[in-house]
């Protein structure tokens, strides 16, 4: 009886130790793809969990309890990919490789002292990762954006007549913007347009207001005020649709107000720039009279006296021409001798060599013809549109001293006899000479 005993083997323990069913270790269903695709964030140092969506309490748990403080979180692309890959390098080596150390009250006696971890990206593997995620994120956007924007089965409702549209997305937002003045952008700046029209109609359900948000008491009182306050439009400083524009997704770590502030202060610094090293171009203005090119007006001026016998400055002084008449003068001479047409004596010629060596030889080209002949409004239009001589062109200096000598006086009228002025004045003269012309007629 002892033998079989034996034989049975060591007595049998309780039933609590028995096992009943297989066994398996922890796992998340569905791998790691199923971890990275959790609504679910864990801490970097223990067990818990936090909901996505509230991040927040994560962030304020680590650093209650594990003394960690994340540097820039609004500028980590993929949070929850950011946590996993450092709950997993803080596994391998200690947390002090990688944070910067702060020590707080350390002036008290040591056990009261606490040292807090600051990982930032400061650390180069930090800020490599940071890149790559918004990097991955970018990649992602621009794959949806592309697949709405060729997307043709896109159906919705506008949401301010309850007309229906299918196709594209670009016919529903161009209709609001167009009927309804409601303009939320070019459709190719915007990416996951299903969520963000949902967004805009969920507050109009709620009888909010798209920009001020203000609650109402029926629809028509919400209509009627963003109708008369221009509301009928969003609130850019609203960061919930942020997520909706491409342009915040273009630069690591920057929204669409530092994008376009940093656009208006590289305009402001160009225009700011130092101009000391700058060089003006030359005039380059063209002779009246063949293609000389100079690039002073005093250097042209010299070559029409030399080489055409056109005293530029003395004409002007001679004549006295302000600066319009020197315009009209330039025009002038310049569609005349398009013309080939010599601008004293009419006479015309097959080539514009052959008429200036007629006026040069008869000395045409030194005298003007009658001011009434070339100084008329239809010259004010420049014969060439590119003449830069006529950037050049000055009143003279004789000119100016005459027009401000010039004082002419002004002598009122004695009004103290009314009818005395209406028999004598100019007026009644000037209107007595009118009906008389009239009278003929």
């Amino acid at each position: 009886m002892a033998e079989s005993q034996g034989a049975a083997g060591p007595p049998a323990r309780g039933d609590t130790e028995c096992i009943l069913e297989p066994l398996s270790l922890p796992e998340s269903p569905g791998g790691v793809d199923a971890v990275e695709s959790s609504p679910f964030v864990p801490c970097i140092f223990c067990t818990e969990c936090y909901v996505l969506a509230d991040q927040n309490q994560l962030l304020k748990h680590m650093i209650i309890e594990h003394k960690l403080v994340i540097a820039d979180v609004k500028l980590v692309a993929d949070f929850r990919s950011y946590i996993l890959y450092w709950k997993r390098r803080f596994a391998e080596q200690p947390i002090t490789d990688f944070c910067s150390v702060i020590r707080t009250n350390s002036k008290a006696p040591l056990e009261e002292q606490d040292n807090y971890f600051l990982l930032c990206d400061v650390l180069p593997e930090d800020r490599l990762l940071r890149e790559q995620l918004q990097q991955k994120r970018l990649r992602e956007i621009l794959e949806q954006q592309q697949q709405e924007r060729y997307d043709t089965s896109f159906h919705s409702v506008c949401m301010f007549c309850d007309q229906e549209f299918t196709g594209n997305r670009s016919v529903l937002l161009n209709h609001m913007a167009r009927e309804h003045a409601f303009n939320i952008g070019l459709p190719d700046n915007i990416v996951n347009c299903y969520e963000f029209l949902a967004v805009l109609q969920g507050k109009l359900d709620n009888l909010q207001c798209l920009y001020c948000e203000k609650v109402f008491r029926d629809k028509n009182t919400l209509k009627d005020h963003m109708r008369k306050k221009q509301h009928r439009r969003i609130n850019a400083k609203n960061k919930e649709y942020d997520k909706f524009y491409i342009i915040n997704y273009l630069e690591f770590g920057k929204s669409w107000e530092e994008v376009q502030s940093e656009d208006d202060r590289e305009l402001l610094d160009s225009l700011e720039e130092d101009w000391s090293d700058w060089e003006e171009h030359p005039v380059c203005a063209v002779c009246l009279f063949c293609e000389q090119q100079a690039d002073t007006t005093e250097k042209l001026y010299l070559h029409m006296q030399k080489s055409h016998g056109f005293h530029f400055p003395k004409i002007k002084s001679e004549h006295g021409l302000n600066f319009y008449q020197q315009v009209k003068l330039v025009n002038f001479i310049r569609r005349e001798i398009h013309h080939c047409r010599c601008y004293n004596c009419q006479e015309k010629f097959e080539s514009k060599g052959g008429l200036i060596s007629h006026m040069e030889e008869t000395k045409h080209i030194a005298f003007l013809p009658a001011r009434s002949t070339w100084d008329q409004p239809q010259y004010y239009f420049p014969t060439y549109e590119n003449d830069t001589l006529l950037c050049t062109l000055s009143d003279s200096e004789d000119a100016k001293v005459e027009d401000q000598s010039e004082e002419v006086p002004v002598v009122s009228e004695d009004i103290s006899s009314l009818k005395a002025l209406k028999q004598s004045s100019v007026l009644n003269q000037l209107l007595w000479k009118e009906n008389k012309n009239q009278e003929k007629f």
